[in-house]
């Protein structure tokens, strides 16, 4: 048995020594041409097949495909196609494109490498959606080298294309060249010139019911306009248009953040609560989309403190946001303490950041909302206090200021309190105290269940929307139905005939 037992182990020793050669070496990651031709083959197999979940797969892989595509890799992918108009009109925008022979050296001085840069020969001319994708890589890589414009003239041939070509397989690559044409005319800062083709584009779109297009061009167009403050322009075109409710979330969260802009600068803030605390929840990840969150959240705050609230201290922990809202920290803090003087001097230290973000002027709304709550803080301390006294807090100009500034604070539902104009205080009641009724007296807890019930009802119908319902389900009645029509008309066929006779249907009547 001993032996037995030490000829078993000495089989594991052997055995465990030995290489492991079972195990598989870790697959190479593709190249940038492979990843391009990889997903000129989904295209392709997307117009097949009419599936544009494919085509929506490779424009997911577009931002991660540009970080590590150049110029040499695209002429590659452009060099292996078939002689004709796709490629004549692509090679003017690569410098670096070599002929064939060139190519075919290349593939044969490394044995190594064959296996990875030789493509099949093409054999037939690529489809139109190949084509327009192969120009949007293009546009991308003269935009990363600098070629603005250079880019912008292959832009415009290729919107001109697609307009041409008139294909729904073309929507989804079709939205991202629009959106990139526009990139390119902000980034020279005459985006004006855009306006009128962006709106024949979107009335085109809606008749052809090309959802992610239209999605597309409707927020371009309220960019445009809000880049130079024309909200009543914008709000124009809200109310004249609908927006797709099949677009992707990331265009829904833009369109969203525009519209509680516009409504933001309306005075309008709950309406733009609402639409702001939407597009925070439907935006991409903030490690995704870090400059989109820290805009949305800057407006979020503003719009927050315009309506009287404090936002969360939480917020401004945030990794991503910590740093984007440090000067909107100062703000927040001086809007909850009612110091104005505070307010003023972090209003002129971080003026240039505010207007670069385009919150200056609704910043410039809160001083009402900062004097406001000093007042509600001097309220509650003092069941007495001089106007004067009010004044030096406050840091007021005259005490008729502050006499006017009380005086609407009590109007407005403030305070509770009322002015001695001959005496000059302010005098303070409690609620229940001198006639004064408690808060079920006014309309707060309306409001505040009017709201719960909104939240609600806008639950259940995003639940609705979300909802899958299994395929064909209904032609199983229409089945039933069928067969119950057909021995109808059997039935009355044999009644007509005589084959049924009253003595066989009721033999015992």
């Amino acid at each position: 048995m001993a032996s037995k037992k030490d000829e078993t182990a000495k089989m594991q020793v052997d055995e465990s020594s030995k290489p492991s050669a079972a195990t598989p070496a870790p697959k190479p990651a593709p190249t940038p041409v492979e990843e391009v031709r990889a997903n000129l083959q989904l295209i392709e197999r997307a117009v097949s097949t009419l599936e544009p979940r494919f085509t929506a797969r490779v424009l997911r892989s577009l931002t991660t495909l540009r970080k590590k595509l150049d110029a040499k890799a695209l002429a590659e992918v452009v060099g292996g196609l078939k002689d004709g108009p796709v490629k004549q009109g692509l090679l003017p925008y690569l410098p670096e494109a070599p002929s064939s022979s060139t190519a075919s050296m290349e593939v044969d001085s490394g044995p190594a490498t064959a296996a990875t840069t030789k493509a099949p020969p093409a054999l037939t001319e690529p489809c139109p959606e190949v084509d327009i994708y192969l120009r949007l890589l293009v546009i991308l890589r003269l935009l990363d080298a600098g070629s603005v414009d250079k880019s912008k003239q292959l832009a415009h041939e290729t919107v001109d294309k697609i307009q041409q070509l008139n294909r729904r397989s073309l929507d989804v690559i079709a939205a991202k060249v629009y959106f990139y044409l526009g990139r390119l005319y902000e980034l020279q800062g005459d985006i004006a010139e855009l306006r009128p083709l962006f709106l024949a584009a979107q009335r085109t779109a809606s008749l052809r019911h090309d959802d992610e297009l239209q999605a597309t061009l409707i927020n371009l167009l309220l960019r445009n306009y809000l880049h130079y403050n024309l909200y009543q322009q914008a709000d124009k075109l809200v109310s004249k248009t609908k927006f797709p409710d099949s677009a992707g979330n990331p265009q829904l969260s833009r369109y969203l953040y525009y519209l509680g802009r516009i409504r933001a600068v309306q005075l309008n803030y709950t309406e733009a609560h609402t639409h702001l605390q939407q597009a925070i929840r439907r935006a991409p990840n903030a490690t995704l989309a870090p400059g989109f969150y820290q805009t949305v959240h800057k407006l979020f705050l503003i719009v927050e403190l315009l309506m009287g609230d404090i936002p969360e201290r939480g917020l401004f922990r945030h990794p991503v946001l910590k740093g984007a809202l440090g000067p909107y920290l100062k703000i927040v803090q001086a809007v909850r303490t009612g110091d104005l003087a505070q307010f003023q001097s972090s209003l002129q230290a971080h003026a240039p950041l505010f207007t670069q973000d385009g919150t200056y002027t609704l910043i410039l709304r809160l001083r009402h909302n900062v004097i406001k709550t000093g007042v509600r803080a001097l309220s509650i301390a003092y069941s007495r206090i001089s106007l004067r006294d009010i004044c030096l807090k406050l840091h007021l100009d005259s005490e008729e200021d502050a006499e006017y500034i009380v005086g609407k604070a009590v109007r407005d539902g403030v305070i509770d309190a009322r002015v001695d104009h001959s005496k000059g205080w302010m005098e303070s009641w409690r609620r229940g105290e001198g006639g004064r009724g408690d808060v079920y007296e006014t309309g707060e807890p309306r409001e505040a269940f009017q709201k719960r019930i909104g939240f609600c009802l806008d639950l259940h119908n995003e639940s609705v929307k979300a909802m899958r319902y299994p395929l064909n389900t209904h032609r199983k009645d229409l089945a039933t139905a069928a067969e119950a029509r057909e021995r109808e008309k059997e039935l009355a066929k044999e009644i007509e005939s005589g084959e049924h006779d009253d003595e066989d249907i009721e033999p015992d009547f």
